[in-house]
């Protein structure tokens, strides 16, 4: 894998020094939410969970191979602020969504999307430091997830109280994600009977078996909201849920291939961009372009899949998830040392103006996986 080396090289010796600095706020002990395209910290009036748990697992993951010396302390130093700041911050079950600058709960919400964060956070977290108060504390979020945020016809409320009627995949996804990293933790059954609930609910609700397409968006009891063909695809989802699947095959789950192979297929037909070359951020069930720009996650995400897939002995696999990783670094030019434009248009401009912590999550979680398959046969 020809791009591997230099993508390497990028997280190691740039990305992870950046982030672990400047992105870092020492007074706080937590990490920044933004730097600007010269790497300075933009102030925000809030600090979302989302984020400070995405961080605190990537250092997680880069300290247990070796890349980042010194993040056991910023980990550790973290996710103890984290856990005081956040967890039952105004007193009820749960973890708050963001806190203000002083400490104080900024919106109450308690948001699926970063309950499965904080979860992933406390598997890999556990992983780096064998502190077991972390296991205790991702089963007593699971727990409060299973009350706080119930819902009934299968899967939870994206947030309580909730904010509209509106179901979505993507916060299971990520449950998903955080359920199998706990399981591969703790070896535990009843946390792989999650991870197969969750998987139960994509195969019956959230694939499209027409299209063999993943919808984003249901109604309350799991009805795509849009009539068919019309309803939001997100192509790197498609790769983000093959990858998912791949690892709850590797921990001992069945999924049909041909759900997974569709999958796939469906998210390179319908979202490589055939003049750039990139992945579009959304299309229809049907295949027609929504959201025309581009977002370095899918590609990051994209990478992963083909990885994935690779494995799975699918040819020509190798060589499209080296393309993408030579695309996913794109949006990393050697300019902003160690940072990236998150989205840009098809000329390359980006369109916003500042670096997203938040993209460290899927920038390093393509590196590990392609490192981790293709590693011995990187070259420089």
């Amino acid at each position: 894998m020809k791009s591997l080396a230099y993508a390497r090289a990028w997280a190691i010796e740039s990305a992870l020094p950046l982030w672990a600095g400047a992105g870092f706020d020492e007074k706080r002990g937590l990490f920044h939410e933004r730097l600007d395209f010269e790497r300075r910290p933009i102030a925000l009036p809030a600090s979302r969970l989302m984020v400070q748990a995405r961080q605190i697992a990537t250092f997680s993951r880069a300290s247990l191979k070796g890349w980042h010396k010194g993040a056991d302390e910023a980990v550790v130093t973290c996710l103890a602020n984290v856990e005081r700041l956040y967890h039952r911050g105004d007193g009820h079950p749960g973890w708050i969504f963001s806190i203000d600058a002083d400490g104080r709960p900024a919106s109450r919400v308690r948001d699926l999307y970063a309950h499965a964060f904080i979860l992933y956070a406390l598997a890999w977290s556990h992983r780096l430091t064998g502190d077991p108060h972390a296991i205790r504390l991702a089963d007593e979020t699971l727990a409060e997830i299973d009350v706080v945020l119930a819902a009934p016809h299968g899967g939870f409320l994206d947030a309580a109280p909730s904010i509209d009627p509106t179901r979505r995949q993507n916060p299971h996804m990520h449950l998903l994600e955080a359920v199998l990293a706990l399981y591969e933790t703790t070896g535990r059954a009843r946390d792989f009977a999650r991870a197969e609930a969750l998987v139960t609910l994509a195969l019956e609700r959230l694939i499209d078996p027409e299209s063999g397409a993943l919808l984003e968006d249901f109604s309350s009891d799991w009805k795509p909201l849009q009539p068919r063909g019309e309803n939001r695809v997100e192509p790197g989802h498609q790769f983000e849920w093959y990858w998912l699947f791949g690892e709850y095959r590797r921990l001992g789950g069945v999924v049909p291939e041909s759900v997974t192979d569709a999958l796939l297929m469906f998210g390179i037909d319908n979202g490589l961009d055939q003049a750039t070359g990139l992945i579009v951020d959304a299309v229809t069930d049907s295949g027609s372009v929504l959201i025309p720009s581009f977002r370095s996650w899918p590609h990051a995400e994209g990478v992963k899949a083909l990885v994935t897939a690779t494995a799975a002995g699918h040819p020509g696999a190798a060589q499209m998830a080296d393309h993408l990783m030579a695309s996913l670094l794109t949006f990393a030019p050697d300019s902003l040392e160690g940072g990236w434009m998150d989205r840009i248009d098809a000329d390359g401009t980006p369109l916003v103006d500042h670096m997203p912590a938040s993209t460290l999550y899927h920038m390093m979680g393509a590196i590990f996986e392609a490192d981790q398959a293709f590693g011995s046969d990187a070259t420089e």
